[in-house]
C-alpha cells in the first residue's frame, strides 16, 4: 500500500477516531517509520475468527474431498435452477455461464423484489441476495455455499419462494418446483 503526500496529511489531519484497529493508516504508518529505536506498537490483531473459520472449512473440504465437493455444489445448483425454471420463473445467466455457488432469478414484472426478500427472510429465516447496480430490483441473487449448498436448502428455498410468490399473487407454476429439484437431488 502506498500514500502520496496528501494522503498523509489527509491522515495526520484526521479529527475524529478511527473505528478499527484494521483501518487506523495513523498506527500503520507510526509502525513503519518508527526509525527512533523506541519500541514498535503492534498496528493490528491477527484475524483469528477468521483464520479458525478458515481451517475448519478446508478440514471439511479435506474430509469431503475437492471432487465431491464441486459435484455436490453442482448438483444442488442445477436442482435449483431446474426448480424455478418448473414454477416458471426465468434465470438471469445460462447453463453454460453460470456459477454454481450463485444463482440468479429474475424478478416478475410488477414483483416488488424488496417485499420478497423481507417476508422471506422473515417468515423462512431465508436472506436472499438483492441485484446490485443496473440489476438492482431486477434480480434475486442466492448464494449455494457451504451449509447452503445442501438438499433441504434447495427445497426450503423453492418451497418458500413458491408460497411467497403466490400469496403476493405472482402468476407462477404451483407444485412443480419441488418434484422436478427431487428429480436431480435424489
Amino acid at each position: 500500500m502506498t500514500f502520496n503526500d496528501k494522503a498523509v496529511e489527509v491522515i495526520k489531519a484526521r479529527k475524529t477516531p478511527v473505528q478499527s484497529w484494521f483501518m487506523d493508516l495513523m498506527l500503520v504508518m507510526n509502525y513503519w517509520t518508527n526509525g527512533s529505536g523506541a519500541s514498535r506498537v503492534y498496528h493490528h490483531t491477527a484475524p483469528v475468527n477468521a483464520l479458525y473459520g478458515l481451517h475448519e472449512s478446508l478440514v471439511m473440504l479435506q474430509e469431503e474431498g475437492i471432487g465431491n465437493s464441486w459435484a455436490q455444489h453442482r448438483k444442488n445448483s442445477n436442482a435449483l435452477r431446474t426448480g424455478f425454471l418448473a414454477m416458471g420463473l426465468e434465470l438471469l445467466v445460462g447453463e453454460e455461464t453460470h456459477l454454481p455457488q450463485l444463482a440468479t432469478i429474475r424478478v416478475p414484472e410488477g414483483v416488488d423484489s424488496l417485499e420478497v426478500r423481507r417476508y422471506l427472510l422473515n417468515n423462512y429465516n431465508l436472506e436472499v441476495g438483492a441485484g446490485l447496480g443496473d440489476l438492482a430490483g431486477k434480480i434475486w441473487r442466492i448464494g449455494l455455499m457451504g451449509e447452503s449448498s445442501s438438499a433441504t436448502h434447495v427445497i426450503l428455498c423453492l418451497s418458500a419462494f413458491e408460497g411467497t410468490l403466490s400469496k403476493m399473487q405472482t402468476p407462477v407454476t404451483k407444485g412443480e418446483a419441488v418434484p422436478a429439484a427431487q428429480e436431480i437431488l435424489f
